[in-house]
This record gives C-alpha cells, sequence and structure tokens, in this order.
C-alpha cells in the first residue's frame, strides 16, 4: 500500500476514533444527566450516513471530518413543547451543564490513558541510549559527557530508551534551566552530568534539545552490503540484490551502511551511479530514490535494508513492559505530564517564547498518523494518546465556541447567580469563532509551508 494511502487512512482512524470519543463523552453524560440529544454527530457539512435511533437521537457522519457536535434540546435553539422542557439543557442547574461540557475533554483524557496502558502492556522497544559523538565546543562537551556515556535517567526519571531521553528533554527542559542527567561511563561508573540548557537561549528549537545540546546517538559503522530488499522498492526496480557491496555512489567512494544511507535520504528522485561489488565482480547500476515526505520535507529512499551483524540488535535494543497495574499507574502519569507540557508549549507561543510553527495542521497529522501506523501498533498508540491529550487541552482553553469557552460561561454564572446576557455570548461565540478559524489557517499555512519547503 502507498504511503499517501497509509497516511490518509491513518488521518481517518484517528480523526474518526477521537472526534467520536470526544463527542461520546458529552453524549453518554447529558443523557445520564436527563438532557435530551437530538443529534450525535461526527464531522460537519452534509450527512454522508444518517440513522435515528429509538432514543430518537439522530446518528450522523458528515462530509467535513474536522469536528462533531452533540445538539441536545435547548430553548436558544428552537421551540421546546411544554412536557420537554424538563429535559432541556438550558434549564438544567449550572453544575449539569459544567458536567456535560467537561465530559468531552475528559473523555479523550481517559482513552488517551487506555491507550498508554495498551502501550505499556504490549511493551515500547527502543534503542539504549548510548552517547556516540559529543560536538566540540557544545554544552555536552562542557558538561562532561564522553562518547560511550549510557543515559540513565534525566532529573530523576528513568531513561532506558533515546525516545524517552528525547521526551523527557522536551518535558524538563522546556523552560531552560540545569538539568541533571545521570549516566553510566564506558568503565561502568555511574556519574551525574550537569546541563545548562539557559545557555541555549529562548530561542531553541524545543524539537530538537538533543542537537542543540550536541548529543549525537552512538550508531554502529555497519559495511554497505545489502541484506534484503523491499517488495517492488526503487533498489528492487532498478536491478539491486541481497548480498551486494556498495562501492561508490556518483563516483563518491561509500564508506559504510550510514555513509550510503544519508547520499540516498539527500537525493529523491534524483539518478544515481552506483558501482557494487557482486559475489567479487563489479557491477554498475542506476538506482533512482523514490520522493517519500517526511517530518523532514522529501527524502529519498530506495527500499533496501543494510546487513547488521548477529546479536547487535539484541545487544542495543530495549522493551519497556510493565503488567496490568504498572501500566495503568504509568499511563496515568504520561497522561498528566502530556497535558501539562501541552499546556506549557502553548503557554510559550503565546508569549513568545516558542515558534508558532509547532501548530500544525491536518495533512502533517496525516503524516505522523501514516509513519506510526507503518512502525507498528505501540508507535499508532503513542501518537493517538498524544493527539487524543492535544484535543482534550485544546477544548479545555477558554475560547468561546470551544468546551472551555462555554465553561467559562457556566462559571461566571455560579459566581454571580444568573447567566451572561444573549448579547454578550452572542459576541463571545463571534470572537471565539474567528481566534478558531485564524489558529485554522495558520495551522494549514504551516502544513503547506513545509510541504513547499521540502
Amino acid at each position: 500500500m502507498s504511503e499517501p494511502v497509509v497516511s490518509l487512512a491513518a488521518l481517518i482512524v484517528t480523526l474518526g476514533l477521537l472526534i467520536t470519543i470526544h463527542e461520546f463523552g458529552h453524549f453518554w453524560v447529558a443523557r445520564r444527566l436527563g438532557v435530551r440529544v437530538l443529534r450525535f454527530s461526527v464531522g460537519f457539512g452534509r450527512a454522508l450516513v444518517k440513522r435515528k435511533g429509538r432514543d430518537g437521537t439522530e446518528y450522523v457522519v458528515a462530509a467535513i471530518p474536522l469536528g462533531g457536535y452533540v445538539r441536545m434540546l435547548d430553548e436558544r435553539e428552537g421551540d421546546v413543547p411544554p412536557d420537554e422542557l424538563k429535559y432541556a439543557f438550558n434549564r438544567k442547574s449550572v453544575w449539569t451543564r459544567v458536567a456535560v461540557v467537561l465530559a468531552g475533554p475528559f473523555a479523550n483524557f481517559l482513552f488517551a490513558i487506555v491507550a498508554y496502558a495498551l502501550m505499556f502492556s504490549i511493551g515500547v522497544s527502543g534503542t539504549k541510549p548510548v552517547v556516540g559523538d559529543v560536538e566540540s565546543g557544545s554544552i555536552a562537551e562542557y558538561a562532561g559527557f564522553r562518547d560511550g556515556d549510557v543515559i540513565v535517567s534525566i532529573g530523576g526519571e528513568s531513561t532506558p530508551t533515546w525516545s524517552m531521553v528525547g521526551m523527557s528533554l522536551l518535558e524538563q527542559g522546556i523552560d531552560g534551566g540545569q538539568l541533571t542527567i545521570s549516566v553510566r561511563d564506558s568503565a561502568g561508573r555511574e556519574l551525574q552530568r550537569t546541563v545548562d540548557l539557559a545557555a541555549l537561549g529562548e530561542t531553541v528549537d524545543q524539537g530538537a534539545l538533543l542537537d542543540e545540546i550536541g548529543l549525537v546517538p552512538w550508531r554502529p559503522s555497519l559495511p554497505a552490503v545489502v541484506d534484503r530488499l523491499v517488495s517492488d522498492g526503487a533498489a528492487e526496480r532498478d536491478g539491486l540484490l541481497p548480498g551486494d557491496l556498495i562501492v561508490s555512489a556518483n563516483s563518491v567512494e561509500i564508506v559504510d551502511w550510514q555513509d550510503w544511507a544519508s547520499f540516498v535520504r539527500n537525493r529523491p528522485e534524483q539518478p544515481i551511479l552506483t558501482e557494487v561489488d557482486r559475489d567479487g565482480a563489479t557491477v554498475t547500476l542506476t538506482l533512482t530514490p523514490d520522493a517519500v515526505e517526511s517530518g523532514e520535507g522529501l527524502i529519498g529512499r530506495i527500499g533496501a535494508f543494510g546487513r547488521v551483524p548477529d546479536g547487535l540488535y539484541d545487544e542495543m535494543s530495549v522493551v519497556v513492559r510493565y503488567g496490568p497495574v504498572e501500566a495503568l499507574g504509568a499511563a496515568m502519569g504520561r497522561t498528566w505530564e502530556m497535558s501539562l507540557f501541552t499546556l506549557r508549549m502553548l503557554g510559550r507561543m503565546l508569549v513568545g517564547k516558542a515558534s508558532l510553527e509547532n501548530l500544525s495542521g491536518p495533512i502533517t497529522i496525516a503524516q505522523f498518523a501514516g509513519q506510526t501506523a507503518s512502525i507498528g501498533i505501540t508507535a499508532f498508540l503513542a501518537f493517538l494518546a498524544l493527539v487524543s491529550i492535544s484535543l482534550g487541552v485544546l477544548n479545555l482553553l477558554p475560547v468561546p465556541v470551544l468546551d472551555g469557552g462555554h465553561l467559562l460561561y457556566y462559571l461566571i454564572e455560579a459566581v454571580k447567580g444568573s447567566p451572561l446576557s444573549e448579547a454578550v455570548q452572542a459576541a463571545g461565540q463571534r470572537i471565539g469563532l474567528v481566534i478558531l478559524l485564524m489558529l485554522m489557517g495558520l495551522a494549514f499555512f504551516n502544513d503547506i509551508s513545509r510541504l513547499v519547503g521540502s
């Protein structure tokens, strides 16, 4: 299956699932608290699928999958028969309305906990965080890092894999300051390295802290020998065979597999005159890498894997797996941490300490959805949990139109003893709609800029 098809399918699953969960939260609590639900819609616009349930609720799947809504019986939206008034949303107590509004974001957080718990129960595979090169003159060198250091923990949080190192750096280093990193050096000694992130300034790319600090993960120098090929990939189509040793590319000597992979990656859809050693004979091929979209833009890919010495994967691979109770505890902790991190990132964007380019729209979400789905179930579960948390947090922002805006109105009503006037609420809705459209426009602009820039 082609990458665009996988990305589109993964995007549909992601948005469909998370929007349904969010709206089901509103729906379920509203029904339990005696509010009549007229319509449950996943998506906006023209109805593609419509069915009326025995409960009288109309269930709809609409054409634009960028949201959804639960329409409840409400005197502000139409006439309500006198015998139905007790089921009207606007006639319910303020705390009932607060509960209904909170239920959507709460459902997203609950789903994230379930997704993370499944992920930790299945087991998260990763690479042991062994430091390779330490860039000269970098913060890492100043802090005393050496080649071969294994990062054990950051700020007391265990980091058994490189992905967990990256996540801990983001969470704990977002506001700068000093980080205490525990390492085990090549002699087996446990040592502390203190990294001063303040030296990076406020314009640092939060998504590239590892590079900014100056740490490069260790990578083995593998011979440029082809181990296996992806069916119908560029390598197979252009005549490369398992066992071939890559000697040169465009007359440039290839030192190892990493050298070859970088050469291919930087040349999407550009012919590469490749010389290989095949059973002692020199063979010349012209390989044209496929262009593949990634988080870094278009890259070249030929669909070939290098030969890895026996035992190397086992030596460098780590699987983090918990029992059911531990997995649930870890999932709740991870959901809380990522919720706070999302809020902090939004706060930094608001005051100009983080780039607005961090906002992503459906195109970028589709790309990451496809990539994580291709990697495996645990990566896709982590992605779903992260997007679900983002959806929950964003909906709680005090912006009219969003759940947080409605919540703000109800809290004001609870304090003053009466609801805000309809004119004030209507004005707030218009302002909120403008803010929301601006954010959506910026997210789409960022998506398109990434595509054009690639």
